[in-house]
């Protein structure tokens, strides 16, 4: 049998991972010299409590190949197959973690995955993983499947502020952006695994309705068959609300939302919102 492992920025529902038994491997936020296991030791509302009262901006690291290691012996002695997806190898050092693990099991079938995403792009891969395993296809046929979501799908995203990004280092070329005035929104794009600078628009309602603009022309008249996942980090409400809005403007299924949880919050802050869809 084929089993699944990722890692936790994901950011997967609970119900999701125990229906499939998905196994997750979890990156770490650093509070001064406090570690904490990203869902499992720090919850997203005790971060955010964090957050919002650290006089210096947590780090985050990934988890050591070893942990990886454990993971995937248990599941391999159990007889499974694997499928690995991690988060995009130009944001973390997990997917390095990941190879290295299935180096020390060298008989084993352990079939690692790059994202070159996270969050919602990650999730969205994994749901297509998650209906390949039901569906009988084999460790080769969902590695290619995976691969061409991938090339396929858009994540786009609004921040309150570049702070974060820029301080914890994942800015990219969005520090082009940096210096403009304080009532400016970027909407940034997670392209080829990198975070780049897309617009600038002049408040977040103008940014999240243009974001839904360009999703809407990257679908074309594949909009009711798309696949649309959204996150946002303290702002639910703002983000129900798009996702009512992507249905109405795209004809699809109810998009799923999800919280950002503290590795990915980390770099881009409270009040964050982003999409992602492909068709």
């Amino acid at each position: 049998m084929i089993k699944i492992v990722t890692d936790s920025t994901a950011y997967l529902p609970e119900a999701t991972i125990r229906e499939h038994d998905l196994r997750i491997v979890p990156l770490y936020v650093h509070f001064g010299e406090e570690a904490f296991k990203e869902g499992a030791e720090l919850s997203n509302a005790e971060f955010y409590a964090r957050l919002k009262e650290a006089p210096v901006l947590p780090t985050t690291s990934q988890p050591a190949a070893g942990e990886f290691h454990q993971v995937f012996k248990e599941l391999v002695d159990a007889g499974h197959e694997l499928v690995v997806l991690t988060i995009s190898s130009k944001l973390s050092g997990t997917w390095n973690s990941a190879m290295a693990a299935k180096e020390m099991l060298p008989d084993a079938k352990i079939c690692v995955i790059d994202s070159l995403s996270t969050s919602i792009g990650l999730q969205l891969m994994l749901e297509a993983a998650i209906a390949a395993v039901a569906a009988g296809a084999t460790c080769s046929e969902i590695v290619e499947q995976i691969e061409e979501i991938k090339r396929k799908v858009y994540v786009l995203f609004v921040v309150d502020t570049l702070e974060y990004l820029a301080k914890g280092g994942r800015i990219g070329n969005a520090k082009a952006f940096l210096g403009t005035l304080l009532q400016v929104k970027p909407i940034l794009i997670l392209q080829d695994g990198a975070i780049e600078p897309l617009e600038q628009v002049r408040s977040k309602r103008k940014a999240l309705a243009r974001m839904l603009d360009l999703d809407v022309e990257y679908l074309g008249d594949k909009g009711p068959q798309a696949k649309v996942a959204i996150t946002h980090a303290l702002v639910e409400e703002e983000a129900r609300a798009l996702a009512q809005e992507i249905r109405g403007r795209l004809g699809c299924a109810d998009p799923s939302v999800a919280e950002l949880g503290p590795v990915i919050g980390t770099h881009t802050g409270p009040g964050v919102i982003g999409v992602a869809v492909y068709a």
